[in-house]
């Protein structure tokens, strides 16, 4: 796979934050994971991009993604 630019916005708390997470790691992508229930600065950052307040919010090389949505990662992973 190509490098890509993978951030995930999450929190402690969240079950599928945790799927994701585990979903990247799988996969051996490296990502960039901002806890949003302790960063103010990342959860206004991920609200502005997504306008959504709910976790996980998933972006790949600028597309925002909503959710745990493997199949739609891995068909950005795949460009």
């Amino acid at each position: 796979m190509t490098n890509h630019a993978v951030t995930l916005y999450s929190t402690t708390t969240c079950h599928f934050c945790v799927l994701a997470k585990k979903y990247f790691a799988d996969k051996n992508i490296s990502i960039q994971s901002k806890d949003v229930g302790v960063d103010t600065v990342a959860r206004a950052e991920m609200v502005g991009k997504s306008g959504q307040m709910g976790v996980p919010v998933v972006e790949i090389d600028g597309q925002i993604i909503v959710g745990f949505q493997p199949d739609v990662f891995d068909q950005l992973l795949r460009a």
